[in-house]
C-alpha cells in the first residue's frame, strides 16, 4: 500500500461468472462507488464456488488491499461457500445466530412463503463477525477484520448488493477514508496509437506516481485517465489539473475532448459555435458516419444531408462524380473522395461536407489497393483536404475507424 491511502480489492464468487454466461457487473458497480468516496480499487478477482479457492483469494486480497469486498456465495444451496471460506480464512467456526434465524423466519412469514431447512445456513456467520443487515433478501452480509484489513461479504444479487453497499458499507468506508480524496480526469485522444502516445508522455505513466495516468484504447480513441490522490479534494483536484495541463502541452491537437465525450459531440459543438452546416457522402461506411453524427441530440441544427452512394453509378448520379475520374483513379481514391465531398456540399447547400470511400472487406482488395484502404475528404467551403488511411482489421472496425477519422479530420479543420 502507498502511504496512508486505503485501497480496495473486490472478490466475485460464482461458477456462473467463470462460464462466460453471466457478466460480473457487481465488481464494476462496486469499483465506481468506492472511487466516488475516494477509495481506489487496486485489484479484482473472480473465483469458483470452491471453499479452498475462496480462501486463497481472500489471502491474496488481504495482501493487496486494506478493504476487501466479496460478492456472491451467500445463498442457501450447497455451492454457496463464501461463509465457509471466510470462516476458514479467519480461523474461526461458523456459529448459528438465533437473531438472524428469527428475522429470516419473519421475512418468509410476511411473504406467505414457507421457509425450508436449506435457508437455515444463511443464519450462520463466522464467530466474532458482525452482521451487515439485508432488508431486501434473506442472506445477511458479513463484516470481519483481520490484521488491519476489513472484509465485507455481500450477496451476489445486484439489487440486494447495491442497497446494502449504500446503506451499510459505504458509510463505514467513508469514515475510514476521511483523510483521503480522489480526483479523476479523462482526456480523449485521436490520431495516434496507444504506444505512440505512451512514448510521447514518457514518465507520466510510471506506476509509482501520483497522479497516476492510465491508458486504454478503443476503436482508435485513446483515453488517458488521470487519478490523483490527496488528503483533501482540493489538493487532489490541483494535482489532477496540473497533470492534465502537462499532458495537453505534450499531446497538443491529439486531445479532442474530456470525460466521455465523443468525436461527434465535439464536432457538433464546433459546428454550432460557428453556425455552420454539414453534409456527408459515404460509400464503405454505409451510413455509419451519419449515424454517429445524428446520435447527438440537437444534430438537426447543423446536419443537413447524408448520401450512401455504395455503387459507382450512385456516386455519378447522386453526387456528380465524373465517370472518367472513377475510371482513371478507381472508386477508392483521394480524387473520388474529394469529388464526393464537393458534390455533397454543393447539392446540400451546406458549408462543409465529408466524402468517404474505401474497401471494408473481407473481400475486394488488390495488391495495389488492399482491404482496409480508406480515402476521406472534407470540403471546407471549397477548400478540400483529403487523407488516405490503411486500417488492417475486421470489416466493422475498418468502418468505425474510417468514420472516426473523418470526424477527426473535420474537427482539426474547424479548430484552425
Amino acid at each position: 500500500m502507498v502511504g496512508q491511502v486505503k485501497h480496495a480489492c473486490i472478490v466475485s464468487v460464482g461458477n456462473e461468472l467463470l462460464s462466460g454466461h453471466t457478466v460480473d457487473t457487481n465488481a464494476a458497480y462496486i469499483a465506481r462507488q468506492l472511487r466516488s468516496i475516494g477509495v481506489p480499487t487496486v485489484s479484482s478477482h473472480m473465483v469458483a464456488d470452491l471453499q479452498s479457492t475462496i480462501v486463497q483469494a481472500l489471502r491474496l486480497a488481504a495482501e493487496e488491499a486494506d478493504i476487501v469486498i466479496v460478492t456472491g456465495g451467500l445463498g442457501p444451496t450447497d455451492d454457496d461457500l463464501t461463509r465457509e471460506g471466510l470462516a476458514e480464512f479467519l480461523g474461526v467456526e461458523l456459529e448459528l445466530r438465533e437473531d438472524l434465524l428469527v428475522r429470516m423466519k419473519e421475512w418468509f412469514q410476511r411473504r406467505g412463503v414457507p421457509m425450508v431447512r436449506k435457508n437455515v445456513v444463511q443464519a450462520r456467520i463466522p464467530r466474532g463477525a458482525q452482521v451487515v443487515p439485508n432488508e431486501w433478501g434473506t442472506a445477511p452480509g458479513i463484516l470481519a477484520e483481520k490484521d488491519g484489513t476489513v472484509f465485507f461479504a455481500l450477496p451476489g444479487v445486484p439489487r440486494e448488493m447495491e442497497r446494502m453497499l449504500a446503506a451499510s458499507v459505504l458509510p463505514r468506508l467513508r469514515a475510514m477514508a476521511r483523510c483521503q480524496a480522489l480526483a479523476v480526469r479523462k482526456l480523449k485522444c485521436f490520431g495516434a496509437g496507444e504506444s505512440t502516445i505512451a512514448e510521447m508522455i514518457g514518465e507520466a505513466m510510471a506506476r509509482n506516481r501520483n497522479p497516476l495516468v492510465n491508458c486504454t484504447a478503443h476503436t482508435g480513441v485513446i483515453t488517458l485517465e488521470i487519478v490523483a490522490t490527496s488528503p483533501t479534494v482540493a489538493d487532489a483536484e490541483r494535482l489532477a489539473q496540473a497533470q492534465e495541463a502537462a499532458l495537453r502541452e505534450v499531446l497538443g491537437p491529439l486531445v479532442y475532448g474530456v470525460g466521455e465525450e465523443t468525436l461527434a459531440e465535439v464536432v457538433g459543438r464546433q459546428l454550432q459555435r460557428l453556425g455552420k452546416t454539414l453534409a456527408v457522402a459515404e460509400s464503405c461506411t454505409g451510413g455509419l458516419l451519419a449515424k454517429l453524427i445524428t446520435d447527438i441530440p440537437g444534430a438537426s441544427g447543423y446536419f443537413t444531408h447524408g448520401w450512401v452512394t455504395y455503387s459507382n453509378q450512385a456516386k455519378i448520379e447522386e453526387l456528380g462524380v465524373p465517370g472518367e475520374l472513377i475510371e482513371r483513379h478507381g472508386a477508392v481514391s483521394e480524387p473520388v473522395a474529394e469529388a464526393m465531398a464537393q458534390g455533397a456540399r454543393l447539392r446540400a447547400g451546406a458549408d462543409y461536407a465529408i466524402g468517404i470511400t474505401g474497401i471494408a472487406g473481407p473481400d475486394g482488395g488488390t495488391e495495389e489497393k488492399p482491404v482496409g484502404l480508406v480515402c476521406i475528404a472534407v470540403d471546407f467551403e471549397g477548400r478540400i483536404q483529403a487523407v488516405r488511411g490503411q486500417f488492417p482489421w475486421e470489416r466493422h472496425l475498418v468502418r468505425m475507424r474510417a468514420a472516426q477519422t473523418a470526424l477527426d479530420l473535420l474537427r482539426r479543420g474547424l479548430g484552425r
